[in-house]
């Protein structure tokens, strides 16, 4: 062990139990004009693997009955599977390179699933209109190829966007965020895909429901040291989760010491579940994770190849059904 690691190590252990204390009673520091500081760079890459709804291996336990000793095995169990998904990575014939390219791998969790209301962690079940409108949306796409041409790909494939609350939940790279705070205004910029958020929290009403954008409409206020956010207007594009037009999502991002705030995001639109739900994760102030540019198709022929990879398909089927 040399003495950098040494101290480093000993660094580390003085903080985490500093910041363990300051959970008990954290109080945020304010900014110059009086609002809670949440500034500075955070990541999400520790709650990398964490499932989104309460496995099977753990049903019927709410989400506080799994106590640290398996919370410890769960932890050890996704970093293995993960280690041994990497090769699979960017396909099978090109492999992944190794691990330490990507961020997500040795995630320290903070929980066993991140669905947190209902208590079950399940998130509840689609409505009929919403099983009919999602229906009807396949529908519409019906007769066309998953590659016809490019807006038959993702947004996330045409690098547009990963919508809210995509944009900050854990891939295997580009966990990066930042908050930056002005009178008046929050600005969070997110590594993946290269985009920011203006939340202003004058009390300003919404846009009127016809103007959509990708990422939505934020409005935002503080309560207390907790700053939340209502978001509505989504494109139908990024409508999470195939909701309506009608969906609010409610963010709340709630300090928990130091260098660790809570973002909890929940989604209210009655058109698709009978009922709002809730999923949380912790976001970690991080000063070495800063964020990196965002060139997603700066010589990234991603997009054409598989393009011109169907078009070469519908060729060689043309030509078969001809002979």
């Amino acid at each position: 062990m040399t003495l950098r690691t040494f101290l480093t190590g000993s660094l580390a252990a003085v903080l985490c139990a500093a910041t363990v204390s300051a959970q008990k009673s954290y109080t945020p520091r304010k900014t110059a004009w009086g609002d809670p500081d949440l500034q500075g760079i955070y990541t999400n890459k520790d709650e990398n693997g964490i499932p989104f709804e309460r496995p099977s291996t753990l049903a019927g336990k709410n989400i506080g009955d799994v106590n640290d000793d398996e919370l410890k095995d769960l932890i050890a169990a996704r970093s293995k599977a993960a280690e041994e998904r990497a090769p699979g990575i960017g396909g099978a014939d090109t492999g992944a390179g190794p691990t330490h390219w990507y961020e997500h791998y040795g995630a320290k969790n903070s929980r066993a699933w991140l669905v947190v209301d209902p208590p079950d962690g399940t998130i509840p079940a689609p409505t009929v209109e919403a099983g009919a409108r999602n229906a009807a949306r396949a529908a519409a796409r019906g007769g066309r190829g998953p590659a016809d041409s490019a807006e038959d790909r993702s947004l996330y494939d045409r690098c547009i966007t990963r919508g809210i609350p995509g944009s900050m939940t854990p891939a295997i790279y580009g966990n990066s965020y930042e908050i930056i705070q002005s009178p008046g205004w929050v600005a969070i910029r997110y590594e993946m895909i290269h985009e920011t958020r203006l939340i202003p929290l004058d009390a300003r009403p919404h846009l009127r429901s016809r103007i959509e954008s990708y990422m939505g409409d934020a409005r935002g206020h503080f309560e207390g040291a907790t700053l939340v956010v209502e978001t509505t207007n989504f494109k139908p594009a990024t409508a999470y989760r195939g909701a309506s037009e009608n969906l609010k999502l409610v963010e709340r991002f709630t300090p928990k010491g130091p260098a660790s705030v809570e973002w909890s995001v929940t989604a209210n639109d009655t058109h698709t579940w009978p009922k709002p739900w809730t999923f949380a994760m912790n976001l970690t102030k991080d000063a070495t994770q800063p964020i990196f540019e965002y060139g997603c198709h700066e010589g990234n022929y991603g997009l054409r190849d598989i393009l011109s990879g169907a078009r070469a398909d519908d060729a060689a089927a043309a030509k078969a059904v001809v002979k």
